[in-house]
């Protein structure tokens, strides 16, 4: 079977050295494997993407200026709402409504995990139908999907088997706007993924999203999980991070090959000027630095590892 992987950007800022970074990862695998790699504009978030007026342009003409060409039409989620809604519909039969803030989650949900995220404790899903009724006069409730405590294991490229106990996660967001793990999901079907590559950062969130999948009749993706880039002070880069973007480099007078070079060092392949160059010299093995994190100094990538 052919591999079909995805980059799917949100545009709320322009593409950072670790967004970038991601997505050469992402083009050069499935590339390697004689497979589709496509292009989703995730522009859900429609406050902070108007904040960002024209970053979905810039970054396409990053990735085209970088040589990351990507296969037929770009899927713009923001067109595609209909589908979102008939997924909720199939699921309809084990959605529940949530009025709980994120304040309250916080309170009553157990630690979070590496990544931030607080598994849901359940609360909504044992009310009244008297007690729905009178939240609803509240806020507007946003839509859980009953997940049981379900076990489900994922398979990542670089971490190998990953297993989680999945909670009962937002599929629509109070305000009406589908959640990231919906939209992501059904898009994905949608464009016929078999592979994901992406930041590390979403790995906890790969068997959340898997099984989700398989609650909607698809075959869930492979995945792989790609280390992140940080500044000095190992926090995820940033904007406020100084020259972070394709941009902010090109007017320090960083060619855009220069660019590129430092990107495929960083993955472990050398310094090479086009992607089809890094693509000819990946070894049968990859190297480590392949998926491992970088930190950006301001003047170069370099690794984390002794």
């Amino acid at each position: 079977m052919s591999i079909v992987d995805r980059y799917a950007p949100s545009p709320t800022s322009d593409l950072h050295l670790g967004n970038l970074r991601t997505a050469l990862a992402g083009w050069l695998l499935t590339h390697r494997a004689g497979g589709s790699w496509r292009l989703r504009v995730e522009d859900l978030d429609v406050t902070r993407v108007r904040a960002a007026e024209g970053a979905a342009a810039r970054q396409l003409r990053d990735l085209k200026d970088l040589g990351l060409a990507w296969d037929g039409e770009p899927v713009t989620q923001s067109e595609r709402m209909e589908a979102y809604r008939d997924a909720l519909t199939r699921l309809r039969e084990r959605t529940y409504e949530c009025f709980c803030t994120r304040r309250e989650i916080e309170q009553a949900a157990s630690a979070p995990h590496n990544d931030g995220y607080r598994p849901y404790p359940g609360t909504c899903a044992r009310l009244s139908a008297a007690e729905r009724s009178r939240k609803r006069k509240e806020r507007p409730a946003a839509i859980r999907v009953r997940a049981e405590n379900a076990v489900f294991t994922v398979t990542d490229r670089f971490s190998g088997e990953v297993t989680a106990t999945v909670d009962d996660f937002v599929l629509v967001r109070g305000d009406g706007v589908p959640a990231y793990n919906l939209a992501s999901v059904v898009d994905d079907m949608y464009q016929g993924v078999t592979q994901v590559t992406r930041g590390a950062d979403l790995l906890s969130s790969a068997p959340r999203q898997a099984w989700l999948t398989t609650q909607l009749g698809g075959q869930p993706p492979a995945y792989a999980h790609i280390g992140l880039v940080t500044n000095d002070r190992g926090k995820r880069l940033a904007k406020r991070d100084g020259a972070v973007t394709l941009a902010d480099l090109q007017a320090q007078g960083w060619r855009t090959s220069d660019v590129l070079a430092e990107l495929t060092a960083s993955l472990g392949l050398g310094r090479h000027t086009t992607p089809h160059e890094a693509l000819d010299a990946m070894p049968r093995l990859l190297p480590a630095a392949f998926h491992l994190p970088v930190t950006w100094t301001g003047r170069q990538l370099v690794s984390l590892q002794p």
